[in-house]
């Protein structure tokens, strides 16, 4: 009989800590820094092991989640854990992909989509000013703790939704669409300087091409585009930390609402 118990005992705290980690792993698969590609993925799981025998001891509390006899409910219940964790990575990943849009737009408008690089954090070809935004991003999102706040976010899920509690909620697409959409508008928003300069720029050129048919327009305006484009840059780099800082807030209460949405 108490080696039945004992059985049971331990098969209550295995289930809990698989259920813990995956949940954990959820963030290590999409999320910027954890997520990262140039990351290997021997890294990223151990990573997630050491966080989720940190937050083992505060989960259990002293009482164990049962796990469900049948495989297939086990399987279903470590699927939700796993969106839980998924989901926490992807409304910050959302939030980065505004970065990348703007970069390419400006690198369209400015002149250096035609030289693209490859980025090792998204394995991806992107142009020199998508990169370098969202290089600066990802160094800023270390610098104000962005990364301890996804931890945070992580470790209060377990109160908010504890394990196998998950709750569907029909807003929760809705909200990622709207996620989605933003993307597109956060990016115009930090492209529309750089956008509005070169406008006024070949309008210029426009101008100056029907009044001068001599002179080749393409010889001077292309590197007038680039010096244009590169100044605006540098001149718009401090509101773009201030920007950085409003889009990381609206990454941080998104995540909150969305935690909440899928609570019991």
């Amino acid at each position: 009989m108490t080696e039945i118990d004992l059985y049971d005992i331990l098969q209550g705290q295995v289930a809990t800590f698989l259920l813990v980690l995956t949940r954990t792993s959820g963030i290590f698969f999409i999320s910027p820094f954890f997520g990262s590609l140039n990351v290997s993925q021997r890294i990223r799981g151990c990573a997630a092991v050491v966080l989720a025998v940190t937050l083992f001891p505060v989960v259990v509390k002293g009482a164990a989640i049962q796990a469900p006899d049948n495989v297939l409910l086990f399987a279903f219940t470590v699927a939700k854990e796993l969106f839980i964790g998924w989901l926490i990575g992807l409304i910050a990943y959302i939030t980065l992909a505004a970065i990348n849009m703007a970069g390419k737009v400006m690198d369209m408008q400015v002149g250096f989509a035609v030289v693209n690089m490859m980025d090792p954090t998204t394995m991806q070809q992107t142009g020199l000013i998508g990169t370098f935004l969202y290089n600066l991003s990802i160094i800023y999102f270390l610098l104000t703790n962005g990364h301890h706040v996804i931890l945070s976010a992580l470790t209060e899920s377990f109160n908010i939704i504890p394990l196998n509690a998950m709750v569907w909620n029909e807003s929760l697409p809705q909200l990622i669409n709207d996620m989605v959409a933003g993307i597109f508008l956060n990016g115009m928003k930090i492209a529309m300087p750089v956008t509005f300069a070169i406008l006024l720029t070949n309008v210029g050129l426009g101008i100056l091409a029907r009044t001068m048919p001599q002179m080749n327009i393409f010889v001077v305006g292309i590197p007038m585009q680039l010096m244009i484009g590169t100044t605006m840059i540098s001149m718009i780099l401090p509101f773009y930390i201030l920007f950085l800082d409003v889009i990381f807030n609206e990454m941080y209460a998104t995540i909150s609402i969305a935690l909440k949405s899928l609570a019991p």
